[in-house]
Order: structure tokens, then sequence, then C-alpha cells
């Protein structure tokens, strides 16, 4: 079932490398104390996420151009329990297409419940950036990430059991 998203950002340039779609999902259990997007903590905020919304996003505007865009994932919380099934679709879909994709989340990795749904997600997903934002930590000079004790992970070598799948620290 499809949640709600807050925006879609068709041409964001600021989330990951090249250009990206990037799509803020509805509702964060984390609050996090100078998050830069409260407007998505809101379980019932934003708008709905329609089958004809996702069709025209992965048809139409992941590759429009010829430019092939990456997918952002973020939030909100994109791993909450009301929004895992959301992220699943997208990231399944954008994977269909082969479209290179990011999720943000505030939990950290290793405390994630690995659920059989989350390592479905998991096969679809190449980069993981994880933790809570903390505003004592924050950094504008980090890429990708708000605070420094985010982490960008490498779900493909975490899948691998590579030793090394963090790869920002």
């Amino acid at each position: 079932m499809l949640r709600r998203y807050n925006t879609i950002k068709y041409n964001d340039v600021a989330n990951a490398p090249g250009i990206s779609v990037s799509i803020y999902l509805q509702g964060c259990p984390h609050h996090c104390k100078g998050c830069f997007n409260p407007e998505t903590w809101d379980y019932n905020g934003g708008q709905e996420l329609t089958e004809d919304l996702l069709e025209n996003l992965f048809q139409n505007k992941i590759n429009k151009n010829g430019i092939k865009r990456s997918l952002c994932i973020l939030g909100g919380e994109p791993l909450c329990e009301e929004n895992i099934a959301t992220t699943y679709t997208l990231a399944s879909m954008a994977k269909s297409y082969g479209v290179n994709v990011y999720i943000w989340t505030g939990y950290v990795f290793e405390e994630l419940e690995k659920t059989d749904l989350l390592f479905e997600i998991f096969e679809n997903t190449d980069y993981l950036i994880d933790g809570p934002f903390i505003e004592e930590e924050k950094d504008i000079t980090l890429k990708m990430r708000g605070s420094r004790n985010q982490r960008v992970i490498d779900i493909k070598k975490y899948l691998k059991k590579e030793k090394n799948y963090v790869i920002i620290v």
C-alpha cells in the first residue's frame, strides 16, 4: 500500500552525486532537533502517493531528456513501519528502470531489525545513509549527510558480506 509524500524534486543536485529525483515521504518518528524538513513529520500531512504519479515518475521523469537520474528516498522516515512498503515499491520500481537508489534513514543501520522486507529493499538499494540528524554535529560541508555521525553505507558490499561496507564515516 502506498502512503503519502511531502515533496518530489525532479532535478535535484543536492542529495546524491549527479542529478536525482528526490522523493520526501511523509511521516517520521524521530523528530530530530534542527531537522531541515519538520514538515514531513506528520503522517497525515503531504499528499497521497498514487499509482498514476509513480507511473509518470518512472516513465516520464526519471530519465527525462536522456539524463539518467538516481532516485533518492528521504523523509520523513522511509524505513519506519508506516513507510516501509512504499519505500519497497519505490526502490523496486527504480531498479526495474536501471536507476541507482539512495535511501536516508534516521535509524542506525546495525540497530535496524533485518526483516525479509528490509532485505528486499536492500536488494534494490545502492546506498543507505543512516543515523539521526544531530544538530550539535551539523556540518554543511559533508556530502549526502547533515551531521558527522551519519554514514554512507554501500548496501551491495553489505549483501556480499564484505567487511568494508561503510564507505563514509
